[in-house]
C-alpha cells in the first residue's frame, strides 16, 4: 500500500502518527515508516494482512482489495471521499455483493415454540369409578419464513412430538405446514397446507389443504376451499372431506362480530351438513371480554341430537409471554353436537356419542419472558348415553 493511502487512512480515522500500538505484522518492525499507521489501522479493523501474519507491503495490491479497506474505513465513520471516488467502480461491485448478502439473510427468519404438557383424565359412567389415565408430550415447532417478493411470502412449519408417557422413546417429526401468502390487487391469498382456526375455533379449528382469500380491512370478507389432513382416527382427518367456507367479520359499536358459513362433504353421504356460525365478542369492561358462539346445521345428520349449539365464555385479562407476570383467567361452558361442528378446539377428550356439553374453566401466567404456563380443568359428558369425562391439562411453553 502506497506511502499516502495509508497516511490519509490514518488521518481519515483520526489516527495521529506518534500514537503507540502493538503492531500485529512480523515485516513491519518498529522504526518503519508504516509501523504507527498499520498498528493503528490493525486495532481498528481496518487491515488485517495475510494468513501468515504478515502485512505485505511490498506486494502490488489488486483495485479490489483497496476496495475492501477503503469501504471497511467508511464503515468506521472516516472521511474517505477522495479514495472512494478513486474506487468508485470497485465499491459499487463490493456494494451490490454486500447488499445482496444482508437482503439474504434478512429474508430468512426462524421462530420455535417448545410445548411441554401434562393431561390426567377420569373417564367413567354414572356410578362408577371409571378409569383413570394420563398423557404426556414434548412438541417442539419450528417455522421457517421466507420473503419471496414485496408482496409474497412462504411459510414452512416442522413438528416433532416426543411421547413422554410410555417411557418407549416415541417420537414423530412431520412438515406440518407449507404455503405461500400474498396479494393480487386488493385480495390477500394463501394457499397451500396449514392450520386455520376460524373465530373461536369452536366449530372450525383443523389442518387443510387450501385455497384461502380474504378482503377487507373492518370489514373482512373470507372464502376458503379445501380438504381436511391429519393422521387421527377422528373422521374430520380421514384426508377426504372436502369443505368450503365463507365469512363476514366487523365491528358493530364495541362487539366483535363474526359470520361463518361451512360445507362439509365426507366420504359418507350421510355424515355431508351445512354448518353456520354467528360469534359475538364484547370487552363491556376493560379486561373483561364475554364471548358467545351460537352454531347450527341444515339437517340432523345425528337423528339423536339437536341441530343447534352453543359456547359461551367469561375471560379476564391473559398472558402475555412479551410481559412477564402478565396473566389471565377464563371459564365457558359449552353444549355441541356433532351435527354443529367439524373439529372444535378444545383439550377436553370428547370421544363421546352425539357431542358433548360442559364446562371448563382455566388460567394462564407469564413466568419469564417467552415462557407461560396453562392449566384447564374440563368437566365434560356425551350427548348421547353416560360417558363422563374429566380433564386436568396443564402445559409449559418455551417461544424463541
Amino acid at each position: 500500500m502506497k506511502r499516502s493511502c495509508l497516511v490519509a487512512l490514518a488521518l481519515a480515522l483520526g489516527i495521529s502518527a506518534t500514537a503507540a500500538a502493538a503492531n500485529p505484522f512480523s515485516d513491519v518492525p518498529a522504526g518503519h515508516w508504516a509501523y504507527d499507521s498499520v498498528a493503528r489501522l490493525a486495532a481498528a479493523g481496518v487491515v488485517d494482512g495475510y494468513g501468515d501474519g504478515t502485512f505485505g507491503g511490498e506486494k502490488l495490491m489488486t483495485r479490489y482489495e483497496m476496495a475492501q479497506i477503503v469501504a471497511k474505513a467508511m464503515a468506521k465513520g472516516a472521511n474517505v471521499d477522495k479514495l472512494a471516488a478513486e474506487f468508485a467502480d470497485e465499491l459499487d461491485a463490493l456494494g451490490v455483493r454486500v447488499s445482496n448478502l444482508e437482503k439474504k439473510s434478512d429474508n430468512v427468519k426462524i421462530a420455535g415454540e417448545i410445548r411441554a404438557h401434562y393431561a390426567s383424565a377420569h373417564r367413567g359412567f354414572y356410578g362408577d369409578d371409571g378409569t383413570k389415565s394420563f398423557e404426556s408430550a414434548l412438541r417442539t415447532r419450528l417455522w421457517v419464513s421466507g420473503q419471496v417478493n414485496d408482496d409474497w411470502s412462504y411459510t414452512g412449519m416442522i413438528e416433532n412430538v416426543q411421547d413422554l408417557a410410555d417411557n418407549t422413546g416415541n417420537e414423530k417429526t412431520a412438515v406440518k405446514e407449507a404455503y405461500v401468502s400474498g396479494k393480487l390487487g386488493g385480495v390477500e391469498v394463501q394457499a397451500g397446507r396449514w392450520n386455520e382456526v376460524v373465530g373461536t375455533g369452536n366449530v372450525y379449528d383443523g389442518w387443510q389443504d387450501a385455497l384461502k382469500l380474504s378482503y377487507g380491512d373492518k370489514l373482512k370478507i373470507t372464502g376458503m376451499v379445501g380438504k381436511g389432513v391429519g393422521e387421527d382416527e377422528a373422521e374430520w382427518d380421514s384426508y377426504n372431506v372436502k369443505f368450503y367456507q365463507a365469512g363476514v367479520s366487523g365491528e358493530l359499536g364495541p362487539v366483535n362480530l363474526s359470520f361463518n358459513y361451512f360445507k362439509a362433504d365426507f366420504d359418507k353421504q350421510e355424515s355431508n351438513r351445512d354448518i353456520y356460525n354467528l360469534t359475538a365478542e364484547w370487552e363491556f369492561i376493560p379486561d373483561l371480554t364475554l364471548t358467545y358462539d351460537y352454531m347450527w346445521a341444515d339437517k340432523k345428520y345425528n337423528p339423536e341430537v339437536s341441530k343447534d349449539g352453543w359456547v359461551a365464555a367469561l375471560s379476564y385479562k391473559g398472558a402475555d409471554g412479551e410481559e412477564p407476570g402478565s396473566w389471565g383467567v377464563h371459564v365457558q361452558y359449552f353444549d355441541q353436537p356433532e351435527n354443529a361442528y367439524l373439529c372444535p378446539t378444545t383439550d377436553a377428550w370428547t370421544d363421546g356419542d352425539g357431542g358433548y356439553k360442559g364446562w371448563n374453566i382455566g388460567a394462564d401466567l407469564a413466568l419469564a419472558k417467552n415462557i407461560t404456563v396453562a392449566v384447564n380443568y374440563y368437566d365434560t359428558e356425551a350427548k348421547v348415553g353416560d360417558e363422563d369425562n374429566r380433564v386436568l391439562f396443564s402445559e409449559l411453553y418455551f417461544n424463541f
